[in-house]
């Protein structure tokens, strides 16, 4: 294939592929409607390389002078421990598509990605962690960009301070993770997929606020690249 793709993809292409290869010599526009529909699905499921960007330069300027100014009435050794731990990662976005949701629940925000039909739905980690569990939710299969998608099926991946939310549209009726509780997880990792259109939700650590986002409803982001948020 000229572009990479999911491994889970050729299991659903091969059907059609097979069926279409088969009736091109006896029905040849049924078979070339089905070749085309195995390179749908293929093309579907792409999976380009993506670049998280480096560490915001200007959050870690920003953690050093905090430091240097409290030098005077702090311990120093504590001091460097701050600097060197502070959390200064960016959180990128878990999926291409549009901002769809913006709002707080509770004292954390939570910002979903609508992925309509032609983006990329390779989901991406948006902050570094460990996987403390994986959940199922069972529910329906709303139209991903309606209200009523919070109770469409789910996949859960929990954390701790932050969780991802993989949901399920109305076609959409399989999400894939890539990921188990206990894996370490890298900004921008592949962490699953969602087959046929859907929605990716983070729900930030309360550490985070509207004042910390970098996008808005509406605007076009990318997995693993565009930042959402800059605690």
């Amino acid at each position: 294939m000229p572009f990479p793709v999911v491994d889970d993809a050729w299991r659903l292409a091969r059907p059609p592929a097979l069926l279409g290869a088969a009736l091109l010599v006896f029905v040849p526009p049924a078979g070339i409607a089905l070749l085309a529909l195995t390179i749908g699905v293929l093309w579907f499921h792409r999976d380009p390389p993506r670049s998280p960007p480096a560490p915001d330069e200007a959050a870690i300027s920003a953690a050093t002078d905090d430091a240097a100014i409290s030098a005077a009435a702090t311990d120093d050794a504590a001091l460097s421990d701050e600097a060197e731990h502070g959390d200064i990662e960016a959180a990128v976005s878990p999926a291409d598509g549009t901002v769809s949701v913006i709002r707080e629940e509770g004292d954390r925000l939570r910002v979903g990605v609508f992925m309509n039909v032609t983006d990329v739905h390779v989901n991406r980690a948006p902050l570094s962690g460990t996987v403390e569990a994986v959940r199922h939710r069972p529910g329906a299969y709303k139209p991903a960009f309606s209200k009523d998608s919070d109770r469409n099926e789910q996949l859960v991946i929990d954390c701790g301070n932050h969780e991802l939310f993989l949901i399920a549209g109305w076609f959409a009726r399989r999400i894939h993770p890539h990921v188990a509780a206990g894996d370490e997880i890298e900004r921008g990792q592949r962490i699953g997929h969602v087959s046929f259109g859907s929605r990716a939700d983070v729900l930030f650590p309360p550490s985070v606020d509207r004042s910390d986002l970098c996008v808005q409803k509406g605007e076009t982001v990318r997995a693993g690249e565009t930042v959402l948020a800059r605690p």
